[in-house]
């Protein structure tokens, strides 16, 4: 009989942070690589190292040991140390797609310099693994993936083939006990033979030929015995033939024929844990990382490309951003099943992120303000698709022209009552005012000064400040200020008296008219086609209504009904004994799904915005009782949901907020279904994908049908579009009739724990993790604001998506300018357009087609060429090109 070959590969699995912070593990990083290099070095039966297939492993270190630069690029171009290709091992689900697309580049680009990445997705421990991800890696010029959670039980072998949508595959390695079946090898040559045929017979039934030994796992040293006990292990028996090689060589020659082949997602819980509740752990980070991407995808990068020179392209700050929301994506830093030290520093990273992106979408449209030829508000449109929207502008005087709506309003500049007579102040005062201004002449988002008068006699000083909604950037502010430092030195005893002259400015809301794609429209106030109003509907109800779609509000039940479908919005608070990873239900449940009182107002009548505000008073149980593992006690709290409906729209918008006040609970709004569904449509990377209402799942782990949507989802004829709300079940199944069907959706708005980990759960009795308390997951006393929108049968999620979180942004020009009313800067139709950015100097446009039909993307008079992820040339695109269905496509336009 011959020989059984198995290959051996050295590495480590190296989460960033999880149960310790980043700088606690980076402290053992240190030490391992410490050890490791010299090995490399000076033991060539050590023959090689997988170091994780991530390159911020690298980074961290020489962050630290910047010396040791040169002997890692020697070591890693040889082929003794395998780098890359991820820049970090991100969870797929609850990073953007794009993120996914810019992890890979970064990591690519960074292995370069030491080399080159292995040319292996390497994907060892993701929560399960999005339908496009052969896709990404066979635009890469990958051919194989690494794989261990979420293959389904009909892959009974250790190889398949994975397909994309499109029908991109590449082979797939399947670990079928994971990434650490080789890990800790014994010191002992006997022993080691007996513990690889032990696993033989483990997994004999899935091997094509070989067996691959992965020799690491979490944070694990190397071995340094590892080559000595191989060559004696060889020299001692016949049935094995061991190896020491890398995960590349390994696949060079691993078999293809005859493999199975799987479409689409890998969510299966039949053989490994995926750990499905993570979508809904702390979600404000899932609601962070949401707005970290926006701001940068969709609108930082596409203004910067469009709306400033080459030259001028923000690339090293969009890096920085970049990196911070890179980083995030890890599977145990996005997620949130970590130590609070870990979650903090990821909303930071968030935050950091989220603040370049917004000052770079700042500073650039205010450079498109001075580039307009008329004075006074216009619209901007991010994205590509014309759309008209609702924006808040300005109106001066007392008259409210028509198909405008005004605001309450607001306190003057600096929160002085408009047209406020002298107010007398001593020069110190006056001073620490004057440190207080800016350097420009915006004061706020609709003020900006006019102009600034300083009289002076023997009585004192005189200044009038003209406040008004032009914008102004010739006012020298540096210099009065410096003027009126120089008279207030002078005459330091004088009184300084200071007006206000502001005339009436009120904020307002009005509909715009259609601005094109990745273009501008001056705002021009015009009758509103389909008024929003708010009325009386009987028995103590209030509807909303546009004629497009109509709202009314129980107030018995705090829900409402939505162009017909009732019972919208009803919360249903129940306990949670689980962990991190995993809801689970308590021994002993208290179910709340009706408030104790509910009172309604209206906050804003129409006719271009219409409010309706519910206060619903509940009393939830305080936690679960450690012992008797059943809900105890009682909190009581008060959510506030507000309903919005604008003019011209066909979706109800609604943020739910509330102080979370108890521990140990998961908080659902059910939203009944216009017809009963039997699957659902929901956003994922770079498609739309159909689940059905049972997932596999084993004793280990109960298989939850809870999961993840990027933006949107839809079933039995309602979409949901959320603002990181990734979580979502079709509950209330009836299983009569020709199948099972679901009635309702279940989007998850709080899953409140206080456990990394926990053993004895109902739902997976088994730790996936250290068992650390972590009190930051209970989110007790945090404000949690659920924001998400409603449509009946909207013919495209897409579109309603970019309507419900991409506003139209307004900017309020000065004039003098050379730019007309209305333009667009790029057109680009027949697709989504994930990403809008410079690169190389050029403009870069990744487009996908979510669709089962073919699509013809077209980019106007506009040539350029076609390239994959990681930049080379495909072949030319002149005006327009065809996409096939599912397929994603990369087009650089130069000259643009």
């Amino acid at each position: 009989m011959a020989r059984r070959r198995v290959s051996i590969v050295p590495h480590t699995h190296w989460d960033r942070e999880w149960y310790e912070p980043y700088q606690s593990f980076r402290l053992r990083l240190v030490r391992m690589l410490d050890r490791l290099l010299p090995l490399l070095e000076a033991d060539p039966s050590y023959v090689h190292f997988l170091l994780d297939g991530q390159m911020a492993v690298v980074d961290d270190y020489l962050e630290v040991r910047p010396e040791a630069d040169d002997r890692l690029r020697a070591l890693a171009a040889s082929g003794r140390l395998s780098v890359g290709p991820w820049y970090i091992l991100m969870d797929e689900f609850l990073s953007s797609p794009e993120t996914l697309v810019r992890n890979l580049q970064m990591g690519v680009a960074r292995a370069a310099a030491f080399g080159g990445a292995a040319r292996v997705g390497y994907l060892p421990d993701m929560f399960g693994h999005v339908a496009q991800m052969p896709q990404l890696l066979a635009q890469a010029g990958f051919g194989h993936a690494v794989v261990w959670r979420g293959v389904p039980s009909t892959v009974d072998k250790s190889a398949f083939w994975w397909e994309a949508p499109d029908g991109s595959a590449v082979r797939a390695e399947y670990l079928v006990v994971g990434y650490s079946n080789g890990s800790s090898i014994p010191d002992d040559a006997k022993a080691l033979v007996r513990r690889i045929a032990d696993h033989e017979k483990e997994v004999e039934a899935f091997l094509l030929d070989g067996l691959l030994f992965m020799n690491g796992t979490d944070h694990q040293e190397p071995q340094p015995w590892l080559g000595r006990v191989v060559a004696e292990a060889n020299a001692i028996q016949d049935d094995f033939e061991l190896e020491v090689t890398s995960l590349g060589r390994y696949l060079d020659t691993a078999p293809t024929d005859g493999l199975s082949r799987w479409r689409g997602e890998l969510r299966s819980g039949a053989r490994a844990n995926v750990l499905m509740g993570v979508a809904s752990t702390r979600v404000d980070v899932k609601q962070a990382g949401a707005t970290a991407a926006r701001a940068i995808e969709r609108r930082a990068e596409p203004y910067a490309a469009l709306f400033l020179a080459p030259d001028r392209w923000p690339g090293r700050l969009l890096d920085l951003a970049w990196r911070e929301v890179v980083r995030n994506s890890a599977h145990d830093s996005v997620c949130a099943c970590s130590v609070d030290e870990v979650t903090d520093a990821v909303l930071s990273r968030y935050a950091e992120a989220t603040r370049i992106a917004d000052g770079i979408a700042e500073e650039v449209l205010a450079d498109l303000t001075r580039s307009m030829a008329a004075a006074g508000p216009v619209a901007v449109n991010p994205r590509a698709r014309p759309r008209s929207g609702i924006v808040e502008t300005v109106i001066v005087g007392e008259e409210t022209p028509e198909g405008v709506q005004a605001l309450p309003e607001e306190p003057g500049a600096f929160g002085i009552p408009r047209g406020l007579g002298p107010l007398t102040l001593d020069a110190g005062t006056v001073r620490t005012i004057l440190g207080m201004l800016p350097s420009g002449s915006q004061i706020d988002t609709h003020t900006w000064i006019q102009d600034v008068r300083v009289d002076e006699d023997d009585t004192g000083l005189d200044i009038t400040i003209d406040f008004g909604s032009e914008e102004r950037f010739d006012v020298p502010i540096a210099s009065i200020k410096q003027d009126l430092y120089t008279r207030l030195g002078a005459r330091p005893d004088s009184p300084v008296r200071i007006r206000i002259d502001q005339p009436p400015i009120r904020r307002a809301l009005v509909r715009t008219g259609e601005v094109p794609g990745f273009g501008w429209q001056a705002l021009a106030h015009r009758p509103l086609a389909h008024p929003v109003e708010v009325t009386d509907a009987g028995d103590g109800a209030v509807a909303l209504d546009n004629g497009l779609c109509r709202v009314v509000v129980d107030p018995a039940e705090g829900t409402f009904t939505l162009d017909g479908v009732a019972g919208l919005g009803r919360l249903v608070d129940m306990g949670d004994h689980g962990d991190s990873y995993n809801y689970s239900p308590p021994a002993g449940d208290t179910v709340v799904d009706r408030p104790e009182s509910v009172a309604v107002e209206v906050g804003e009548p129409g006719p271009v915005r219409a409010r309706v505000v519910l206060r619903s008073r509940y009393r939830w149980p305080a936690h679960v009782d450690g012992t008797t593992r059943a809900r105890v006690g009682e909190e009581p709290v008060e959510v506030t949901t507000t309903l919005e409906l604008c003019a011209g729209d066909r979706h109800v918008s609604v943020t739910t907020t509330f102080v979370n006040p108890s521990r140990d609970h998961r908080l659902r709004v059910h939203l009944p279904l216009p017809r009963p569904a039997d699957h659902s449509e929901a956003e994922c990377a770079f498609t739309v994908v159909h689940r059905g209402l049972e997932v596999e799942g084993r004793p280990d782990e109960r298989g939850l049908p809870t999961f993840p949507s990027r933006r949107f989802v839809s079933a039995g004829g309602l979409t949901v579009v959320h603002h990181g709300l990734l979580e979502y079940e079709l509950v209330a199944i009836d299983d009569a009739g020709a199948g099972p069907k679901a009635a309702e959706l279940a989007l998850t708005l709080l899953r409140s724990t206080g456990m990394l980990s926990r053993l004895g759960m109902a739902y997976r009795p088994l730790p996936a993790g250290p068992l650390t308390p972590v009190p930051g997951l209970q989110m007790v006393g945090r404000q949690l604001d659920g924001r998400y929108a409603l449509a009946v049968d909207h013919p495209d999620p897409y579109a309603l998506a970019e309507d419900v979180l991409d506003p139209l942004d307004v900017v309020h020009a000065p004039g003098g300018g050379t730019r007309g009313p209305e333009g667009s800067a790029l057109a680009v139709d027949g697709a989504q357009v994930s990403a809008l950015r410079r690169q190389a100097g050029v403009l870069e446009v990744r487009v996908f087609n979510p669709t089962p039909a073919p699509a013809q993307v077209r980019i106007g008079a506009r040539s350029g060429w076609l390239v994959d992820l990681l930049g080379r040339t495909l072949g030319p695109v002149d005006g327009a090109f065809d996409l096939r269905p599912y397929g994603i496509a990369t087009i650089r336009l130069p000259g643009a």
